[in-house]
């Protein structure tokens, strides 16, 4: 009996599996809500914040929500690899593996450079209100509560209580921690389009850095400050991870910090299909052709800015 050639329903389990993994893995889904769409243009209808309660006085007092929209087009995307028969027989499961597990994870890294497209161009492109994503005069049109927020910041961090001072570009462990927290300070201090606090309730914050800027955030969290404890032990009760986003390396002397456990989140990932898995493989003409299979993915999927009172800038000065 010769060798058998590895099934194309058994290299479809194998990627499916390594899919679910990656997905569970990655920082998108924490900044990203993600949406189901079922046609070629979508449209969020972002309705500012649910009103506080208030004593009952008199009948009740309904409120109605500000309505601004922002549309989604969903866009064709694609990757395919191929086996030659050869390397399907002699390889059952490993270099096999190998690859449909780097597919895989091109599906969900894919996500990862869509919203960082998004992150890197936050200073320069309107979200939902008009404004750009990380502007320094957010305000609702029509709204009880107009004053301008701001979700750009600038920290001198010459002028922070630190032991050590560096370099906008190489700041010390104590002026990346301070600029840590102000991020974080910003966020919890964000109030709704009723003058009432948004983010009073946020625990979870993600940190984005360039790979530049990576350690010294790491370390920011972990080891003690002159004037304290880390981080995280001067703060127990908030959970703060730092993501090392290469694909942010263009930046120097700034990061973002995103809320995430909010019930919105700074960013939509739309998607028409889920990645689906095609096969050119056994019996059909591209094997009898080429002595080959062939595995594509594809998607129709897009991105856009969500909510902007879940991030901010935090640039170095």
């Amino acid at each position: 009996m010769g060798a058998e050639v590895l099934s194309s329903r058994a290299v479809i389990g194998m990627f499916y599996e390594e899919l679910q993994a990656a997905m569970a893995a990655s920082w998108v889904s924490r900044v990203g809500m993600q949406f189901n769409s079922g046609q070629d243009v979508e449209t969020y209808p972002w309705l500012g914040m649910t009103p506080a309660m208030r004593e009952w006085v008199g009948s009740r007092q309904a409120k109605g929500f500000i309505s601004n929209a922002i549309e989604v087009r969903n866009k064709h995307y694609e990757a395919t690899i191929q086996f030659l028969l050869k390397d399907l027989r002699r390889d059952k499961t490993g270099q096999v593996r190998v690859r449909i597990g780097e597919l895989a994870e091109r599906a969900v890294t894919h996500w990862a450079s869509l919203v960082s497209t998004l992150i890197l161009n936050g200073g320069a492109t309107a979200c939902y209100d008009g404004q750009y994503f990380f502007d320094t005069d957010h305000a609702d049109p029509g709204a009880d509560y107009t004053t301008s927020q701001s979700n750009s910041v600038s920290v001198d961090i010459s002028a922070l209580p630190a032991q050590v001072h560096g370099a906008v570009t190489a700041p010390s462990v104590e002026e990346m921690a301070q600029s840590i927290l102000n991020g974080v300070s910003t966020i919890q201090g964000f109030l709704d389009d009723r003058g009432e606090p948004v983010n009073e309730t946020a625990k979870a914050f993600l940190v984005q850095v360039p790979t530049s800027l990576y350690q010294v955030a790491v370390n920011a969290l972990a080891q003690p400050l002159a004037a304290g404890a880390g981080v995280q032990a001067a703060s127990p009760d908030l959970r703060i991870e730092v993501a090392n986003n290469p694909r942010l390396n263009t930046w120097t002397d700034k990061f973002a910090v995103f809320r995430t456990d909010g019930r919105q989140k700074s960013f939509i990932l739309q998607e028409e299909t889920g990645v689906t898995l095609k096969a050119k493989a056994e019996g059909s003409e591209f094997e009898f052709d080429n002595d080959a299979h062939q595995y594509g993915i594809d998607s129709w999927r897009n991105v856009a800015y969500g909510q902007w009172r879940h991030a901010t800038l935090i640039t170095m000065i």
